[in-house]
């Protein structure tokens, strides 16, 4: 992935400078965007909450102290209390060019369950959120006890799934676009419309991985789909039922959400990146 050859520039209108001087001011300033990864464990998601700390909130510390300037930056997405991320992009505008250590800097000052892997100049208009074109998520259970990987996985010693019908029911899940099943009440979500392109379940050593990819996911869907994708696996709720509950967009009566722990924003992909 190759970034633009020159940084972006644009003008943005700034309200210090507009205090010290008559009539409107502009600033020259470039926009980036920055590749991180995060163990979510202590945060209260990505974004800035009024109450506990969340992964933006950190960012924004760490770019504001390196390039001397308030920064406020805007993430791909917004993942909840507790959710990892292997792959997340932000943008961010800044006056001044970026020193050439500055992934080593960010790194130096970010705590250690928050990664900089690369900066990358893009064009004025690029943005973090609306330009991703798919977003990827992993669910990982695991079944054999890790002391190295608490909190990273969800860890079910004895759950018994019939795997071959969770598969049935991602075939199933492929079918519809229209997902309130799979949406938090109250979220004030304007449309349950998502493009999935990819939804099924892996073995990986002993570890049993769900796999969903889609153009944007709701709030706390993700989770949801696992949960209901467990009910089904334990025999508590049949692939006749999450067809139909899907298709009259219904909550289901044994509704579940997989704890956030065992979940991960894996990929996140850009027509220009």
């Amino acid at each position: 992935m190759n970034p633009l050859p020159h940084a972006a520039k644009i003008y943005i209108r700034s309200k210090n400078i507009k205090k010290r001087i008559t009539g409107t001011a502009y600033l020259y300033a470039m926009r980036y965007f920055l590749e991180i990864s995060y163990n979510g464990a202590q945060y209260n998601g990505w974004q800035t909450q009024p109450n506990g700390t969340a992964v933006q909130q950190v960012i924004d510390h760490c770019l504001s102290t390196i390039t001397r300037e308030p920064v406020h930056c805007l993430g791909c997405g917004r993942t909840d209390t507790g959710v990892h991320a292997s792959q997340f992009f932000l943008h961010f505008d800044v006056e001044a060019a970026l020193p050439e250590d500055f992934v080593r800097r960010m790194n130096a000052l970010a705590p250690p369950d928050i990664a900089i892997h690369r900066v990358i100049p893009v064009h004025p208009e690029a943005h973090a959120r609306f330009d991703a074109t798919l977003r990827s998520y992993e669910y990982i259970f695991c079944h054999h006890k890790d002391v190295y990987r608490q909190g990273l996985v969800f860890y079910q010693p004895y759950l018994e799934l019939d795997v071959a019908l969770m598969q049935q029911a991602c075939a199933i899940l492929l079918q519809f676009d229209d997902f309130p099943s799979f949406c938090k009440s109250k979220s004030g979500a304007k449309t349950y419309i998502v493009h999935l392109q990819e939804a099924r379940w892996e073995q990986r050593a002993d570890d049993l991985v769900f796999i969903i990819s889609g153009n944007r996911f709701l709030r706390g869907m993700v989770r949801l789909v696992v949960g209901a994708m467990i009910q089904i696996g334990k025999g508590k709720m049949t692939l006749e039922e999450f067809e139909s509950g899907i298709r009259e967009k219904r909550r289901f009566r044994l509704a579940l959400s997989a704890p956030a722990h065992g979940l991960y924003l894996c990929r996140v992909e850009y027509p220009y990146l």
